[in-house]
């Protein structure tokens, strides 16, 4: 996998920032802990679209094709694309141009809505899909350095803020033996 260039730096500068904060304006621990995960947000999305250029793909084309090849009858609304990757319309009919353009999906009508339009998924998509996925994979989506129980305690942290950004209620979590906790 392509690795974004090292910065090569001889100290830790999102440790520096927070002593600076610190020292500045109080408390640094979650000025630190977000400009951490936009860095980890960085690094990861340049790995990972770097992994799906080969196939014409970016992750968040790759995030589309996916959710289409776990519905039902690989097709979906765009309204329903967009409320399932949580993103503005604007960047699903984006996403779904682009997709279109590659051959992985084609629109039509929505037959239980007259004015909608469903993206569907191709054969050619279907193919690119189960080809990016190996390599991601392969490549532990850019995670490797994880053990298998810092990676599940990753994601309960992160589900955390996303309970309390709204993105879906506490009380739809369920136990999951697989993971170790709510889900």
């Amino acid at each position: 996998m392509s690795q974004p260039k090292p910065l090569n730096l001889p100290f830790d500068p999102i440790d520096r920032a927070a002593e600076s904060w610190r020292a500045h304006f109080g408390p640094s621990s979650a000025m630190a802990a977000v400009t951490s995960i936009m860095r980890a947000h960085q690094i990861l999305l340049s790995q990972l679209d770097s992994l799906l250029k080969p196939y014409d793909l970016t992750f968040a084309r790759y995030e589309a094709l996916v959710l289409l090849t776990f519905s039902r009858t690989g097709a979906l609304p765009l309204s329903r694309i967009g409320e399932r990757l949580m993103v503005h319309p604007t960047s699903v009919t984006n996403t779904v141009d682009r997709l279109e353009k590659s051959g992985f999906v084609t629109r039509r009508p929505n037959p239980r809505d007259g004015r909608g339009v469903l993206a569907e998924i191709t054969e050619a998509g279907r193919d690119v899909v189960r080809r990016a996925t190996a390599d991601l994979m392969a490549a532990e989506f850019g995670l490797s350095m994880y053990a298998e129980d810092e990676l599940s305690q990753m994601f309960d942290q992160l589900r955390t803020l996303r309970v309390a950004a709204g993105d879906f209620p506490a009380s739809s979590m369920r136990q999951d033996e697989g993971h170790g906790g709510l889900l």
